[in-house]
């Protein structure tokens, strides 16, 4: 009998055009975003960012963790010792290992 062995990857969903209508696989939620790139430990940690509005959207505060971002999406993040400016690459389905987490954003600066 031979057994598949689950594996717990997360799948990233890349688009090749930011001109497609607006559908689940090419945007999420901020605070989940923020919780998959592990950029904070909780996702009720990254809402109460959002709310407190220390995140930016493409130049623009936000004050609603429901914000939707999407692939090319600038995001600043004032964390407690920094400050933070990525660029949106992709998404995941599932909170991974670390290295994945840096795989859905290029840091600016």
């Amino acid at each position: 009998m031979i057994r598949k062995r689950a594996t717990r990857f997360s799948e990233q969903v890349t688009l090749t055009s930011d001109d497609s209508p607006p559908t689940a696989h090419n945007r999420q939620r901020i605070d989940r975003w923020l919780w998959h790139a592990r950029l904070v430990r909780t996702r009720s940690a990254a809402a109460a960012l959002a709310a407190a509005g220390y995140i930016r959207v493409n130049g623009a505060r936000i004050d609603a963790p429901g914000r939707m971002v999407r692939i090319g999406d600038v995001v600043t993040v004032a964390l407690d010792r920094a400050v933070k400016v990525l660029k949106v690459r992709g998404f995941a389905e599932r909170r991974g290992a670390a290295a994945a987490g840096h795989d859905l954003y290029d840091e600016l600066l």
